[in-house]
């Protein structure tokens, strides 16, 4: 009786969400290596026109926003690798004729770091396949399915962090029923090549996610960590761990539409910052930095040229401080704090395999694919099966689960 509980508990999860998880897992594949298919989709806006010295990174950006006053820098590298252009995030100031932002139909700029020109424009996320558009797209797709904010609340990030909170739930049921008794515990780590046909695929659905299951609960796991993290991985890791506080999960987000103004400017906060890591005894040197209007705060990363992704380990550290007094209001070091402060600082690197650089990425990579396989066999093993039931009646058709 418990047994065909679980099962049925298990195909009907699969079922909801066969879908989602087949686009998460292709998706997925692909954006391990986003920003170099990117790169080699979009020259323009990575790749520099002009050989030379750059200019300064603050008149880089002097540049952009006076050529649109409508927007402002969000986030910019600090350092431009040889032969690359400055590719910069904006975001629209308030409007200040209707007290609105600025629609500017963008918000991603490149610009020529030696002639300072602007050499492309676009919106990051888009919903559009071009060739400009098409990484970004699938990257958005993968964690939102690109589902619109209603009533302040991001419905596509809470739908795929409330799956894979389900999927954590349904890997341990997969894994229970995939052992029907001690006696024949072996053939779920076997696969029928020979016999083919429904035996085979049965196989790859069972045993395939008998071998992956930790990789498959890790992506699961780490996928609330990244969608739900104030929300939901924080409030759950905290009753077994303190957790450091963090200047995102203590501060009230601003009303969409209505940004806190900085009063500290970039440089301002970059001095503060190069002082504050010379007292912690960092050596790299400050590499980006961004300015969140939602949280009123300015965020300087430390990390060496071209490697503002964190490749190897848990990441880059990052400094954060108020944007209205330039006060520290927080820091994210990886490798230090408690077991808890470990755990979530290793949820994006453990989820885009980084933590292993390109071992890992590769990893990943492979697991999209593997998840999307393993949508695609349990829907067919469903009708199939269904297709069964009907022929004997409705009777349960479990033969060929053996």
């Amino acid at each position: 009786m418990l047994r065909r509980l679980l099962v049925s508990l298990h195909r009907w999860f699969g079922l909801g969400a066969a879908g989602f998880l087949f686009i998460a897992g292709i998706t997925g594949a692909v954006i391990s290596w986003d920003h170099e298919l990117d790169a080699w989709l979009n020259p323009h806006l990575f790749k520099a026109q002009n050989a030379g010295s750059p200019k300064p990174i603050a008149e880089l950006i002097e540049r952009i926003e006076s050529a649109d006053p409508r927007v402002r820098v969000r986030f910019t590298p600090l350092e431009v690798e040889p032969g690359q252009a400055l590719t910069v995030s904006v975001e629209p100031r308030i409007d200040p004729t209707s007290g609105k932002l600025f629609e500017p139909g963008y918000n991603q700029v490149a610009v020529d770091p030696v002639s300072g020109d602007i050499q492309g424009r676009r919106e990051w996320g888009r919903i559009s396949l071009t060739r400009e558009n098409l990484l970004p797209f699938l990257y958005k797709l993968h964690y939102s399915m690109h589902l619109p904010r209603a009533g302040g609340i991001e419905l596509g990030i809470w739908l795929m962090g409330l799956i894979a909170m389900t999927w954590i739930v349904d890997s341990f049921i997969a894994l229970w029923i995939s052992f029907p008794s001690p006696a024949t515990w072996v053939h779920a780590f076997l696969f029928r090549w020979r016999q083919g046909g429904f035996r085979l695929v049965f196989d790859l659905h069972r045993s395939g996610g008998v071998w992956v299951w930790p990789l498959v609960l890790l992506l699961a796991l780490t996928s609330v960590g990244m969608n739900l993290n104030r929300e939901v991985m924080r409030p759950v890791v905290s009753w077994f761990s303190t957790l450091t506080p963090s200047p995102f999960a203590e501060r009230q987000m601003a009303t969409p539409g209505q940004p806190i103004e900085p009063k500290v400017a970039m440089a301002q906060v970059l001095d503060l910052a190069r002082s504050e890591a010379r007292a912690r005894g960092w050596t790299a040197p400050a590499g980006g930095v961004f300015l969140s209007t939602e949280w009123g705060l300015w965020g300087v990363g430390f990390f060496d040229r071209g490697h503002s992704h964190g490749d190897g380990g848990l990441g880059n550290p990052w400094l954060y401080f108020d944007s209205g007094t330039g006060l520290l209001v927080g820091a994210d070091v990886p490798g230090t704090g408690s077991a808890g402060d470990l755990l979530l600082q290793a949820m994006f690197p453990l989820h885009s395999g980084r933590i292993l650089g390109q071992p890992g990425r590769i990893l990943i990579s492979l697991m999209g694919l593997v998840i999307a396989t393993f949508s695609v066999t349990g829907v067919w093993l469903w009708f199939r099966k269904a297709k069964a039931r009907r022929k004997i009646g409705g009777v349960e058709y479990n033969q060929l689960d053996r």
